[in-house]
């Protein structure tokens, strides 16, 4: 891979990682669409991964810095008393919505991710995603419960709804902000809650990676077109989770449908496109 190439793919990542429009779904479908060979089993391709995701996770901790700052204070010890059980409580909230996706990814994602995993089905998932956000608009409570009414259940409920992502085509992001949707919170603190878990779970999927990063090696030349990649997937990064919030805010009432009628007309083309090419 290039250094243009890499970087394309990684502002690619960098974007849909955190937009409600599946990174994952994006990554099976457009390399199958424009022709793109991707050897997922090339000695580079996994540091170069590593680092995408690397520089994805440093974009949402600078992000949010304040909160994980607060939440280290907090569970720590060193604020006051109630800022003290606040920090704790959202810290367990965290872990609770985390939880489900690391169970079950850690047993089932090569399953998911081999039964699914072909351009058509990923494509067709897509379309799927975009079903998901319209429902999640239609169906969603009519109050606007604050971030800070979550409860363990409500935790539990979106941790279950990320597990969907595991199919390449659902977004994690959109899930997630569905699933909190769906728990009367509205799209500025559903976005807020999704972007604060998933930070554990792109820097937990890195390190994973690390030992077999470690085992096969790097192999000469991609360190520094990996890192190159990482900076502007952190940038890309850092900018969509800036606009995204600013969006969530500004358009409660409808936020997801661009999102949904995009993936809809994106899984409609690829689908119409790879028919051809087979």
């Amino acid at each position: 891979m290039d250094l243009l190439h890499a970087i394309a793919v990684a502002i690619l990542q960098g974007a849909t990682e955190l937009f409600p429009v599946s990174s994952l779904g994006h990554a099976v479908v457009l390399p199958a669409v424009l022709g793109m060979k991707l050897d997922e089993h090339a000695p580079s391709f996994l540091p170069f991964l590593v680092m995408l995701h690397l520089g994805t996770a440093t974009a949402l901790l600078l992000y949010f810095w304040r909160d994980w700052w607060a939440l280290a204070r907090g569970v720590i010890g060193f604020d006051d008393a109630h800022q003290v059980r606040e920090a704790r409580r959202v810290s367990v909230l965290i872990v609770i919505a985390t939880l489900p996706a690391v169970v079950i990814g850690f047993v089932f994602e090569h399953f998911f991710r081999d039964l699914f995993a072909s351009p058509m089905v990923a494509a067709a998932f897509l379309i799927v995603n975009g079903g998901l956000l319209l429902f999640g608009e239609r169906l969603r409570e009519g109050g606007h419960r604050a971030l800070s009414t979550l409860s363990p259940g409500d935790a539990l409920a979106i941790g279950l709804w990320q597990c969907t992502a595991l199919i390449p085509g659902i977004s994690r992001s959109g899930a997630t902000i569905v699933g909190a949707l769906l728990r009367g919170i509205d799209h500025e603190g559903a976005a807020h809650f999704s972007f604060l878990i998933a930070t554990p779970i792109i820097l937990g999927a890195t390190v994973l990676e690390v030992p077999k990063l470690h085992h096969q090696g790097m192999p000469p030349g991609v360190l520094a077109i990996a890192t190159l990649a990482a900076i502007a997937a952190g940038i890309t990064a850092f900018a969509s989770t800036a606009f995204l919030m600013r969006y969530f805010r500004r358009h409660d009432a409808w936020a997801l449908n661009p999102f949904a009628y995009y993936c809809i007309a994106l899984g409609a083309a690829a689908l119409a496109a790879l028919a051809l090419i087979s």
